[in-house]
């Protein structure tokens, strides 16, 4: 395994996320600082921390340091997952949440992507072995590309479960911090097996070396908001999963006309 190709592939940047915190700028000065090759953008179902480095800082700052486009899509059905598309493809139908999962494994395949659940044995409703249809969705698990193995917001128990399930069904795993703040930045990593330079590589790798690809670790970050606020953060959850589910139908339409679009292009 090539020496220093770390990655931290779990990033929210104050541009892409809602509840993020830290500008991309600030993103990759830290991670370089301890050594990182590259991130992850995985904005909640948003690319635009991801476009704010491609018109502003791609070829300016930081040209040694490897940014890679993803996003963290909130499914109607298997709580979060994390998307790679190669870099020439853009389908705005990964920026209105709501899709059921296996619609979006077809899609993301269907373009040359890849795709895997993060934080898998995590929060309810967020999480795809915690959701109301989780024994249904684990069927769908051998369909998945990668396996999201640590993240630094989990506890122990958590991240130990999602490494059986990437055993078990013998899928490459991913790490990263799910930084939202500055000093999560960078706890939770991954290290891959040959050079990444951009999507397209890092897709190539999966698809050729598969549980072989990439290997992850990393300590966990003892701040998060359901730390500090122990059973009331459940009363978030279910909070988060009522929005999640009026937004997914507020965009009902816009997912429609965007697929009927994909479709036509196909066609």
């Amino acid at each position: 395994m090539e020496k220093n190709m770390r990655f931290d592939m779990h990033c929210h940047t104050k541009e892409g996320s809602l509840d993020g915190k830290v500008s991309i700028e600030d993103f990759i000065g830290i991670l370089q600082k301890k050594g990182f090759r590259g991130m992850l953008v995985s904005d909640h179902n948003s690319y635009k921390g991801y476009r704010f480095w491609k018109n502003n800082l791609k070829g300016r700052k930081f040209q040694d340091f490897v940014v890679l486009k993803g996003i963290e899509y909130d499914t109607i059905d298997a709580g979060h997952i994390l998307v790679i598309m190669p870099e020439n493809v853009k389908l705005r139908i990964l920026e209105l949440r709501g899709l059921p999962v296996q619609f979006l494994i077809d899609i993301v395949h269907g373009s040359g992507g890849i795709l895997g659940p993060a934080h898998p044995c995590g929060e309810k409703y967020l999480s795809i072995t915690n959701t109301r249809k989780h024994r249904n969705q684990l069927a769908v698990m051998d369909k998945f590309d990668f396996i999201e193995g640590f993240n630094s917001c989990e506890n122990p128990e958590s991240n130990k479960k999602a490494q059986e399930i990437a055993k078990q069904y013998q899928k490459p795993v991913f790490g990263g911090s799910d930084a939202h703040k500055e000093d999560c930045i960078g706890l939770g990593f991954t290290e891959f097996a040959e050079n990444i330079t951009c999507e397209s590589d890092l897709i190539a790798l999966v698809k050729k070396k598969g549980r072989e690809a990439s290997s992850c670790g990393g300590t966990y970050y003892e701040h998060t908001t359901k730390n500090k606020i122990g059973k009331v953060n459940n009363v978030l959850v279910q909070g988060f999963w009522f929005y999640n589910h009026l937004a997914g139908m507020w965009r009902f339409h816009k997912r429609r006309l965007e697929l009927k679009r994909m479709y036509i292009r196909i066609k």
